[in-house]
């Protein structure tokens, strides 16, 4: 018997989806043991990032016998097919199941060859967003009516005793009934209810899913160590004082553009970086403009914000390191997508503009992480010891892990706009930002994914698909031909 090949976990892939709130899915279509395995690692690091270890035995066994069952349910298709028997109609489900069991099991390569001709998968996601972990085994096949009634049927939430959940077995033909039992036991054992668990089809899938709420300990000790963070950020870099004299002068009703350029051509680096970015391709000028008075009425009010708050975010990464360039990169990049996002869906009001600024702030949590001062540290430290925190609270933290909540605290201990602030927040998480909101947010949320995605760091099945309805995107296709546009578009400015 040949050994069987293991395959590499990548720890750092995990942690970015739990510091995003981005899913991890893997998909198979035969679920050979080593694909087992590979979840059972993926799920053991997760629930370490998570703080959730001891949930482990239980979530490997849930998902091996939800994973079993779906594989289960695409060989029944490919073998009634087979056989010519229709799934819907009773009399051929009962002469189909009679034989099931024995001809599949006796020829079980045969149908898992037909299941990965077909396309029929098993997909595994694991996900935590707004501090709960959801987890969803996935196969594409639809459950019939008379399939959902047997699965309820052997839900039973009221038994507590494994003898009872023995004698719920009514199909040995399809021997799910024991395995269901024992997976609502086994979430009975993690103290969830029923709510925590679900199965259900659409019109291509069937999906079954459980809901695991983050420990109260664990979003109190995040929530606390956060607070505590942004009450002492007076400590990181500020935004320079003449780009806040700036902002609150263009805030002032009765300012005016001659005014507001006099002001901005006190600082000549402003100066040189309005007039660079005047003069650059994004604004297709017939020639070339010196004067800043007229390079402020062209790129306007909305333009000069937009180029304040990307020039201060500069000003406060800095440049020093290649940690701090990349960040610089991604946020300037983030910019240009959701833009150009904008641009493409909705031409109306000064969207675009919050668009750029929104882009270039999302990450301001890992901006204040980029520039923390040794004062802080220490603070943090004390912070932690005080309130028995575990150092892995911090550490996650500071990788990443509550980000967005992070700098959009900041944002608002800075008076930024609530779009912006809102952008921030939701980056990850579009779905939860408020209505008024949603389609600045999105476009940032998507350009960020755009990038994550064209350095290979996430998939097509990872994006959100209710932003992608909401936009209209369907297909892969639509979301190379997007990306295409769009670097050739930021190569060539940039």
């Amino acid at each position: 018997m040949a050994p069987v090949r293991e395959l590499a976990v990548d720890e750092v892939k995990i942690r970015r989806a739990v510091q995003s709130g981005i899913p991890l899915i893997i998909t198979t279509y035969t679920l050979p043991h080593e694909a087992e395995l590979y979840i059972e690692q993926i799920i053991g690091v997760f629930l370490k990032l998570v703080h959730r270890e001891e949930l482990k035995d239980y979530l490997v066994y849930c998902v091996k016998e939800l994973t079993v069952n779906a594989k289960k349910a695409n060989t029944k298709r490919v073998y009634f097919r087979e056989r010519g028997l229709n799934l819907a109609n009773p009399r051929d489900y009962q002469e189909g199941m009679r034989s099931f069991k024995e001809d599949t099991l006796n020829n079980i390569g045969h149908y898992l060859q037909l299941q990965k001709e077909r396309g029929l998968y098993i997909k595994m996601l694991l996900l935590i967003k707004n501090n709960v972990i959801t987890i969803e085994v996935r196969n594409n096949v639809t459950v019939s009516t008379a399939e959902l009634t047997r699965i309820h049927q052997r839900l039973n939430w009221e038994n507590d005793d494994l003898g009872d959940a023995m004698a719920l077995v009514l199909d040995e033909a399809e021997g799910a009934g024991l395995g269901l039992s024992i997976l609502v036991l086994m979430l009975k054992k993690m103290g969830l209810g029923e709510d925590s668990f679900a199965i259900g089809s659409t019109e291509t899938e069937t999906i079954a899913r459980i809901r695991i709420p983050m420990e109260k300990g664990v979003m109190e000790s995040i929530a606390a160590l956060s607070a505590s963070i942004v009450d002492n950020v007076n400590s990181l870099p500020q935004f320079p004082e003449n780009i806040l004299r700036i902002q609150q002068l263009i805030r002032q009703p009765d300012a005016d553009i001659v005014t507001i350029a006099r002001k901005i051509a006190m600082d000549p680096a402003i100066t040189a970086d309005l007039l660079k970015t005047v003069n650059s391709a994004r604004y297709m000028l017939p020639r070339r403009v010196n004067n800043i008075v007229e390079a402020v009425k062209l790129v306007g009010i909305q333009g000069i914000k937009t180029l304040l708050y990307s020039y201060g975010t500069q000003k406060i990464l800095g440049d020093e390191s290649a940690d701090k360039k990349a960040l610089w990169e991604h946020s300037n990049k983030t910019a240009f997508y959701a833009v150009s996002l904008m641009k493409s869906f909705q031409k109306k009001g000064d969207v675009p503009d919050d668009a750029y600024v929104g882009g270039i702030l999302h990450d301001m949590g890992k901006i204040i992480f980029a520039n923390v001062h040794p004062d802080l540290m220490s603070h943090i430290r004390e912070f932690c010891e005080q309130k028995s925190l575990p150092p892995t609270t911090f550490e996650n933290l500071a990788a990443g892990m509550n980000h967005a909540e992070i700098g959009a605290l900041i944002a608002e201990k800075w008076n930024f706009p609530e779009a912006l602030i809102c952008a921030i927040r939701y980056h990850h998480d579009p779905d939860a930002a408020p209505a008024e909101y949603r389609t600045l947010v999105d476009a940032v949320y998507l350009a960020n994914m755009f990038c994550e995605y064209e350095n290979g760091v996430i998939s097509f099945d990872q994006f959100d698909p209710a932003v992608l309805e909401r936009l209209g995107i369907n297909t892969k296709t639509q979301i190379d031909s997007l990306l295409a546009r769009f670097s050739e578009g930021f190569r060539s400015l940039y």
